[in-house]
């Protein structure tokens, strides 16, 4: 049987984390590795994972990356054959989401699977609306044959509960230390160019939603933008992401005509204000940039030489 390990990023988890604990507890399938990377939480975030078993790891805020801490991770489980990660948000919503997620692994051929997300119970429509467009309730397989059909939609995947074949990982690089965000994206895209396939496990389910504010809207999507500029190699094989996007509009449009009629001035607003933040990522100075990301501390941390290298990329 294979080796599991988990790995959770944390900084002040909350009011949310007993809870995410205790889902965690009626796990049919508990991992053979338990790790917390914490962000030097002033909480009892730290105190409360180790209370439930979990090894945990305290790195400085400013050392936070979404790739690098999590390939330290992976560096640190190194008997792990599986890997999964799931964040604090993300609260597990039946007893056999883990289970159900390690099985797309009894496919040679998957390399990374990930799982369901609902919106969570006091979620608002429009983000209600954002889950269930992108994890409908039937599972897919998909590989670099199929990206004609699903587009960039091809590499689609969340790290907020996904899991990944250690030697496949091992085999594309691992993740990367110098993107912004959605290195789960890269690492899936990574491994569909090299012939593995990406499981979405429906069965696999947890409770993950936000309802952004206007400016984290256009600051999220200003570093998506970022994200695409820098990986000029994505869209290239994949195709763009303006289909997709005009999908989503279309389907948001007729959710909220059903649902809440009230509420379309406002997602009309922010497609506006996700478009801006996309064409501008990516193309404005760093001093600029800074202050437009979601993820300043990026900015900070990101020398000259590879951001020059990951636009050649």
């Amino acid at each position: 049987m294979n080796k599991v390990g988990l790995i959770v990023p944390t900084l002040n988890a909350g009011k949310l984390w007993q809870s995410w604990l205790e889902a965690f507890e009626q796990q049919t399938r508990k991992p053979d590795y338990l790790l917390v990377i914490d962000s030097s939480s002033s909480d009892n975030t730290q105190a409360l994972a180790r209370a439930h078993g979990f090894t945990v790891k305290v790195i400085a805020r400013a050392e936070f990356n979404h790739g690098g801490t999590r390939q330290m991770g992976v560096e640190m489980m190194p008997d792990a054959d599986i890997i999964v990660f799931l964040t604090q948000d993300a609260l597990l919503a039946n007893p056999d989401a883990i289970e159900q997620l390690l099985a797309a692994f009894e496919n040679k051929r998957v390399g990374a699977a990930y799982g369901r997300q609902l919106p969570h119970r006091n979620a608002g429509p429009i983000a209600a609306h954002a889950r269930l467009f992108n994890y409908p309730p039937e599972s897919q397989l998909r590989g670099l044959e199929d990206r004609a059909r699903y587009g960039i939609k091809t590499a689609f995947i969340s790290n907020s509960f996904a899991a990944y074949r250690r030697s496949t990982l091992t085999h594309v690089g691992g993740f990367p230390a110098d993107t912004i965000m959605n290195e789960d994206t890269y690492v899936a895209a990574q491994m569909l160019a090299a012939g593995w396939q990406i499981a979405y496990c429906a069965e696999a389910q947890v409770f993950h939603s936000h309802d952004y504010h206007f400016l984290d809207e256009f600051k999220r999507y200003f570093d998506i933008g970022v994200f695409h500029t820098h990986t000029p190699w994505l869209q290239q094989l994949f195709g763009g992401a303006s289909g997709e996007g005009r999908r989503y509009v279309v389907s948001e449009m007729r959710y909220l005509l059903k649902k809440a009629p009230w509420l379309i001035p406002s997602a009309v607003l922010r497609t506006m204000l996700k478009w801006l933040g996309f064409k501008m990522g990516g193309s404005l100075p760093r001093a600029i940039s800074q202050y437009l990301s979601l993820h300043r501390s990026y900015w900070l941390t990101i020398l000259p030489d590879s951001e020059a290298k990951l636009k050649q990329m």
